[in-house]
């Protein structure tokens, strides 16, 4: 990991060189890099038994990091082009096996875990205005500094991250700075379109105004479920992703209600026909075909309750007959939580997080891990069903004029897995450091 630890080093000495640039305002470029690294420690838990995919019962300590540099350039009026280089490495606890709701939200499913490089997104966006009002954008991550009209139409068209343009929630939605668990970062039964690493090749439509907004994307998906590489052929295999977003004040404070929908068709494999081929050790892989899908919904609230104090709260649910293809398998999902930040103590950069968020699988799927089948992130060779709950607590304390943030974190987990028998409860301990330019 030598080299990410020069890139993360290397970011910290620039800090003053990019504000410097920011200072400039030069709305032509866009340069901008973010460094993270967290680690996760758990104390040894007991369980009745382990299986293949279980989370491990022996104490254990993994680190992950991801550095990645964001540069966009403005081409005409509207139009503009983004390249985001990243590495990646380090582990998830477990490999990230055996939590639905996983701890650790900037680690991936991958087998090597030394850093790699690779191209995380790349990709065109042409707006157009159907407004002379503006409102004042700061210089952020693949964002310009400027005004931009309050209504536009927009497109983008490239390899991104989904999640970027959907389920968007200002308390709880960024792994590298808020809660780190995978089903508080976003909808945990919404099967969002990506490869192993979280992008895919997309195209999505927006138009935008003061109160209400509207997006629809359409993305490629994996050859096989949780791969790597995309599945080209796009009449055979696709995700589709719309949501609706209504923005409203309550008592002058701002709230944000998302309603969103996703239908997704691959080459899955179904839960019900792999236990009628082979009832004592079903393999979801020999139902594979092209037809199945997965489709669900999801709402996704955040509301400002005072000037340091917000909450949010998310429930989703998708129909759980066919296989999940690549996010995380959980069906059913509802949580919950509360943002403040450190106003009140004179810190105002800080931030303290406490969320909640409960899990649940549908019926084929409970019978399919029952029976001794596996999915790409859980099986422990048999189920007593119970949801998976989980409940994060953190905080962010700023090190350095918004550039640099230390963080210390606690996970209480039960049922990892939905598995009662290996109730736990799991106990996670984590450290992050996260520096931005």
């Amino acid at each position: 990991m030598r080299l990410t630890t020069f890139l993360f080093f290397l970011t910290l000495s620039n800090i003053r060189l990019w504000s410097q640039t920011d200072t400039l305002k030069n709305d032509l470029l866009s340069i901008h890099a973010q460094t993270t690294i967290i680690n996760q420690f758990k104390p040894q838990f007991k369980a009745k038994y382990s299986g293949t995919n279980s989370l491990i019962t022996k104490k254990e300590s993994q680190t992950s990091i991801t550095s990645t540099l964001f540069a966009g350039v403005k081409l005409w009026k509207g139009a503009s082009v983004f390249i985001n280089p990243e590495i990646a490495g380090g582990s998830g606890l477990s490999d990230a096996l055996g939590i639905a709701a996983a701890t650790n939200g900037e680690t991936f499913r991958i087998g090597d875990h030394a850093p790699q490089i690779y191209l995380a997104r790349l990709f065109y966006r042409q707006l157009f205005s159907l407004t002379e009002k503006t409102v004042y954008q700061p210089s952020d991550f693949n964002q310009f500094v400027g005004n931009m009209p309050t209504k536009y139409f927009g497109f983008t068209i490239g390899k991104i991250g989904v999640a970027d343009y959907f389920d968007d929630n200002k308390f709880s939605h960024d792994p590298r700075t808020q809660f780190m668990s995978w089903a508080l970062m976003d909808n945990g039964a919404w099967d969002y379109p990506a490869n192993t690493r979280g992008y895919s090749p997309s195209v999505v439509l927006e138009y935008v105004s003061e109160r209400h907004e509207i997006r629809y994307g359409i993305s490629l998906v994996p050859l096989t479920a949780n791969g790597n590489d995309m599945n080209w052929s796009f009449t055979k295999a696709s995700s589709h992703t719309i949501e609706y977003t209504h923005r409203h004040k309550i008592k002058d404070k701002d709230g944000v209600i998302r309603l969103l929908a996703f239908y997704t068709t691959a080459n899955m494999g179904n839960y019900r026909q792999s236990i009628s081929l082979n009832p004592s050790n079903p393999d979801i892989e020999d139902t594979r075909k092209y037809g199945n899908n997965k489709f669900g919904f999801g709402i996704n609230a955040e509301q400002q309750i005072l000037n340091d104090l917000g909450c949010f709260f998310r429930v989703g649910w998708n129909d759980g007959q066919n296989e999940t293809w690549m996010f995380t398998e959980i069906d059913h999902s509802i949580s919950f939580g509360f943002s403040i930040s450190g106003q009140r103590w004179k810190r105002v950069m800080d931030n303290i997080g406490v969320a909640y968020v409960a899990s649940g699988i549908s019926n084929p799927h409970k019978n399919y891990l029952h029976a001794g089948g596996k999915g790409f992130m859980l099986g422990d060779g048999n189920l007593t069903y119970g949801w998976e709950h989980l409940a994060e607590v953190y905080y962010s304390a700023d090190l350095y004029k918004g550039h640099i943030f230390l963080t210390g974190a606690y996970q209480f987990l039960v049922n990892p897995g939905y598995n009662k028998d290996r109730h736990g409860p799991v106990n996670v301990f984590s450290v992050r450091l996260h520096a931005r330019i």
